[in-house]
């Protein structure tokens, strides 16, 4: 017979269990400074370049679709523009990904956990 093992213990749950803030005092957060501090950090970031890479994204399918001979013009080799492009594509996701880690670690991560700390001590 299979039983299940509670859950691990972590640094908040004293013997009456987790602590938990109330509905209100999440609302009462989300309503607050700091929050919309947090909030306002987070979407300066990802919501211009989430813009700029799906217009850099349908720039490549546009000129793919209607500037073929321009997407064939050899830049060396057998290597041509769409190529590059192409290629760009993925460069341009692996960067977008690495700025998005450093600025969550340097400037949203201290920010949240600040505020998840709060959150609990004061359950």
């Amino acid at each position: 017979m299979a039983t299940e093992a509670p859950p691990p213990r972590n640094d908040t749950e004293t013997d009456h269990g987790p602590a938990s803030p109330t509905t209100e005092e999440f609302v009462e957060m989300q309503e607050s400074e700091e929050f919309g501090e947090l909030r306002r950090t987070y979407r300066s970031f990802a919501f211009p370049l989430t813009v700029a890479f799906i217009a850099w994204y349908l720039l490549y399918v546009l000129l793919s679709n209607y500037a073929g001979g321009f997407m064939g013009t050899k830049v060396f080799g057998n290597v041509n523009v769409a190529l590059v492009l192409g290629l760009g594509q993925f460069a341009t996701t692996f960067l977008i990904a690495w700025l998005y880690s450093r600025h969550a670690a340097n400037r949203l991560d201290p920010r949240a956990e600040a505020i998840k700390h709060r959150m609990e001590a004061d359950a």
